[in-house]
């Protein structure tokens, strides 16, 4: 929802001056109103959180609460940020960066590498009955036996990362294989050069995010000095949440089910079991997604199924988030069920290793306080 300047003034109590310091800090979404150039529209969400904030006062308890969930950023990192409603990685748009980029040159941009060192050939696969058990089951395993990552300096590193990441595909595939990721995944699921480039794109649209959960997992184990491989399975394990990177499986099941009948009907009975929609709307981008609205754009949706998405969209007054873009993807490339996951744990994995070698170089744990509230 946006609003005017004269409501949002009136919300915060403050002066213009103050308000488009907000707006530059990256604390409050703007926008052109279209119905007047000269004016802008402010996110009533990015406004009540920041009144929220102030409200609950600026004790240290009061600080450190906020900025655990959504708040303040509370870590520094030259990897990615979003601003203006934009996912930046290393001062690149990621939305243009995914039109041309194969993970592989995404993963050395976000490691600050020049290329990806050629990772060695995949010995063998873990056994297991989906991609998912296999790729946990192969950071696993090297979780256990492999190097810590102060004991490794920067090159090294990036030869371990360009490694886990070639494993992981081959892990997914139950195969090994020449190729980039993307590439192994289109012969895996039998998908056509324009599919595979779908799934190329996707790659990149969600190779990081900034401090997410999954990401913040992975860098706590950084700080211990555990091995990049335990880093990853500290955000894979993470990832498998259905509040972060199974939300598409919700998505899924709705996308069918408004195919096979009715969106309305479809949206009716996720109300009357008392759920949100899935996968509609995004804290960061009051503005939408730009990564799902880059997707959907360039996989030209059939109508039935452009249709479902924007009846969510329309009954929740929200875009679609990259949850429901990869379930969409899914659906359009008659992708299996876990497909999803499969795709967001790959991209994520550029992130998780960025992250965990940034991390390393503090050599500090990340270790928080607990605010003790029991007997």
């Amino acid at each position: 929802m946006w609003i005017g300047r004269s409501e949002a003034l009136e919300e915060l109590g403050v002066k213009p001056q103050t308000l488009y310091a907000y707006v530059s800090r990256g604390l409050i979404a703007s926008k052109p109103d279209a119905d007047d150039p000269r004016a802008s529209l402010y996110a009533a969400a990015d406004i009540a959180a920041l009144v929220k904030r102030r409200r609950s006062g600026r004790g240290r308890q009061a600080i450190a609460r906020a900025a655990i969930a959504w708040g303040e950023p509370v870590m520094e990192t030259a990897i990615t940020t979003v601003q203006g409603g934009k996912l930046i990685y290393r001062g690149k748009d990621a939305v243009r960066l995914a039109a041309d980029a194969t993970l592989e040159e995404a993963a050395a941009l976000l490691w600050n590498a020049r290329a990806l060192p050629p990772p060695r050939a995949v010995s063998s696969v873990p056994d297991g009955d989906s991609g998912k058990m296999r790729a946990l089951a192969y950071l696993a395993s090297h979780a256990a036996s492999d190097a810590p990552s102060f004991a490794r300096g920067a090159a090294a590193l990036a030869a371990e990362g360009s490694d886990l990441l070639a494993g992981f595909g081959a892990a997914i595939t139950g195969a090994g294989g020449r190729g980039f990721f993307h590439q192994r995944l289109g012969r895996h699921w039998g998908l056509t050069p324009g599919g595979t480039d779908l799934v190329r794109r996707a790659l990149v649209l969600v190779a990081d995010h900034e401090l997410n959960p999954s990401t913040f997992a992975a860098r706590v184990a950084a700080s211990t000095g555990a091995p990049l491989a335990a880093c990853a399975l500290a955000g894979c394990a993470t990832l498998t949440g259905p509040l972060h990177g199974e939300a598409s499986a919700r998505a899924l099941t709705y996308l069918r089910a408004a195919m096979d009948d009715d969106p309305a009907a479809a949206l009716a009975r996720i109300a009357a079991r008392g759920e949100r929609i899935p996968a509609i709307g995004h804290t960061l981008y009051p503005a939408g997604d730009p990564r799902a609205a880059a997707l959907l754009r360039w996989m030209k949706p059939a109508a039935d199924l452009k249709r479902a998405v924007r009846a969510a969209e329309e009954a929740s007054g929200e875009a679609a988030n990259i949850d429901m873009a990869l379930a969409a993807l899914s659906v359009q490339l008659s992708l299996p069920d876990d497909a999803p996951f499969l795709i967001f744990a790959s991209g994520r994995m550029a992130g998780w290793i960025a992250h965990a070698m940034e991390q390393r170089a503090s050599a500090r744990p990340i270790r928080p306080r607990a605010n003790y509230v029991g007997v």
